[in-house]
């Protein structure tokens, strides 16, 4: 009943992660406007082809066929992608056959992607770029079956456990961030067994994990935390990988080691299941889920529990689920656009300011 993100906006995001240089949006020049401009930020160039109200009766060709050509002038790209919208797809624009008949240097892929009309799910404009990926050889089968599968599961569990189970849900900011770092430092430094789990997804990671960036040992030198995180370096389309990466060795120059790899950020959707079946033998008192939290079955878990979500219609979701508290970051996708380290979140603040009070008494 509330707004769910387009899959005009996914097939923006998944060409990005294609190392796309620039995308064309065959629309209007008002369509996923704040999606276009934060991208941006991550150095892809973003165009419109301007349609305008006698381009929904004569169409857009020719506009199309002109930015192209204005493209390759101004940025000389490698990869362009161009997304429909609702306009061009509801009159039926054909943009394989309007692309084929440019003569550019650049590898165009066609998505034919809108933000409704049938489209259903957000995922489904990513799952067009990547068919369209493996038909232009960008990337291979094996790689475009996994992460479309990685899709649809990632679409059934916020379907099932997330915000687009289609009531309406009312949004919230989750609990005193003071409050719950206090719990976490509290429990470290008596002694309990503490786990962090990063289940992040894609850049937001750069956020989530500064949740993990503080030092146990201000707290208690004998009680490390267990962290166990989705940060696998080999899997993954080049930017994603490399998100990993760069996350792995910051936490690593700071003293923070990964006790256990899940797998990569893009599997989000069943590295859950696997930290699950990692953590259940482990005797925890306190456990902290970052990132993707309704992914893991916390009902299966039988310990005091953490969430800490970017989405603050996921807080009451998640209080269902069994987290005993939950603790909503907001903008983490716009904190973390065309950055390559970790940001300063703000319930990480509040643990090291809690664990600052601590040493100061």
């Amino acid at each position: 009943m509330h707004p769910r993100p387009s899959p005009i906006a996914a097939s923006l995001y998944t060409l990005r992660d294609l190392n796309a240089d620039v995308i064309i949006l065959h629309g209007p020049h008002g369509c996923c406007f704040r999606t276009g401009r934060l991208l941006e930020e991550d150095g892809v160039r973003v165009l419109t082809s301007s349609m305008a109200e006698n381009d929904f009766v004569f169409g857009a060709s020719e506009k199309l066929k002109k930015v192209l050509k204005k493209a390759e002038e101004m940025f000389n790209p490698e990869l362009v992608g161009v997304v429909g919208t609702c306009a061009s797809m509801i009159i039926g624009e054909n943009l394989k056959d309007v692309i084929e008949e440019v003569d550019i240097n650049a590898t165009v892929l066609p998505v034919e992607s809108h933000g409704g009309f049938g489209e259903g799910d957000n995922t489904e404009g990513a799952i067009a770029v990547l068919e369209s990926a493996t038909k232009y050889c960008i990337i291979d089968e094996e790689e475009s079956s996994r992460q479309i599968k990685m899709l649809k599961l990632a679409t059934q569990i916020e379907k099932t456990r997330g915000m687009a189970q289609g009531e309406y849900i009312k949004p919230s900011y989750g609990d005193n961030k003071e409050k719950i770092a206090k719990i976490i430092v509290e429990a470290i430094k008596n002694n309990k067994n503490v786990g962090f789990l990063l289940n992040s997804k894609k850049e937001t990671s750069y956020l989530f994990s500064d949740i993990l960036n503080f030092d146990y040992k201000m707290i208690n030198p004998n009680n490390k935390p267990l962290i166990v995180a989705n940060l696998d370096e080999n899997i993954g389309l080049p930017r994603i990988r490399n998100h990993a990466k760069n996350i792995v060795n910051q936490l690593k120059s700071n003293g923070i080691e990964i006790d256990y790899i899940t797998g990569g950020l893009d599997e989000y959707p069943v590295t859950a299941d696997i930290a699950e079946e990692y953590l259940k033998n482990k005797n925890f008192d306190l456990i902290v889920v970052a990132g993707v939290p309704h992914a893991l079955k916390i009902e299966n878990l039988d310990l005091e529990s953490i969430a800490v979500t970017d989405g603050p219609r996921l807080v009451e979701p998640l209080r269902n689920l069994g987290y005993n508290h939950v603790v909503a970051e907001l903008d983490a996708h716009s904190k973390t656009l065309g950055v390559d380290e970790i940001v300063d979140s703000d319930f990480g603040t509040m643990i090291r300011t809690v664990i600052d009070w601590l040493n100061d008494d």
